[in-house]
């Protein structure tokens, strides 16, 4: 991999992004909208103070996850995968490259993000609203991290979405937003503390609410930094020049 390369894949990703106003307002403005109509769905209750935190992770992850894995697609389906890897870029520059640019964008949109949850839905925080910041980015990250993943294994735009049940909808029934892990059978339970949006789910209530230390949720941005390397390294690999 070349730093050179890797950027040049990320700046013309950006490019495209930028020319599309729609999938601009999608990953930058539809996360704030649905997690400020879940404030006002419970505006005369507590219930937003509760699961606010989960929503600032699921929304996101959700967007980043099929946005990047849509796009990433679409560039083998239409052979300008198969053209850049002709040149002098590998699968590695190519993966590490659509990581940086979703990666700014997942920067971007948690900043709006988070801004939104707290200064208009009313989120309270009793943690650092930074440490909330990097958790939300590493949330989304994640998300982007896993839709490279399944662009990889997938051949058309509606298997991409038809892993959405395989790599998204278990994490969200075993995340913990649902009903507390510890409350689910012992072997959900085990599955649920493995998989990354739990931890992002527990990281972020956790900031929200004080009831743990630094230590704690620095442990579990950790663990999902784990998963964000170890889903781009597969991605990188078995990555296919085109889709037949």
């Amino acid at each position: 991999m070349t730093p050179s390369r890797t950027l040049a894949t990320a700046g013309r990703v950006l490019l495209q992004i930028r020319n599309d106003p729609r999938t601009v307002a999608l990953l930058l403005v539809v996360p704030s909208l649905l997690i400020g109509l879940v404030a006002w769905i419970f505006d005369e209750t507590d219930v937003f103070d509760r699961i606010g935190p989960a929503m600032l992770a699921l929304f996101p992850f959700i967007v980043m996850f099929l946005v990047t894995s849509i796009a990433t697609l679409r560039e083998r389906r239409s052979g300008t995968l198969e053209r850049l890897l002709s040149m002098p870029l590998g699968r590695g520059d190519f993966i590490l490259g659509y990581t940086v640019a979703f990666g700014l964008l997942a920067v971007l949109q948690t900043a709006i993000a988070v801004g939104f949850a707290t200064v208009v839905c009313g989120l309270e925080i009793e943690e650092s609203i930074v440490l909330l910041f990097v958790v939300a980015i590493a949330d989304a990250l994640l998300g982007t991290a896993l839709g490279l993943l399944a662009s990889a294994f997938a051949r058309t735009e509606f298997q991409v979405v038809q892993f959405m049940p395989v790599l998204v909808f278990p994490q969200i029934l075993l995340g913990g937003i649902f009903l507390p892990r510890d409350q689910l059978p012992d072997v959900l339970e085990v599955i649920g503390d493995w998989l990354p949006l739990s931890h992002a789910i527990d990281a972020l209530t956790a900031v929200s609410t004080g009831s743990e230390d630094a230590a704690y949720i620095w442990l579990r941005v950790l663990v999902i930094g784990c998963w964000i390397v170890g889903a781009v390294i597969v991605g990188s690999l078995t990555l296919r020049r085109r889709t037949p």
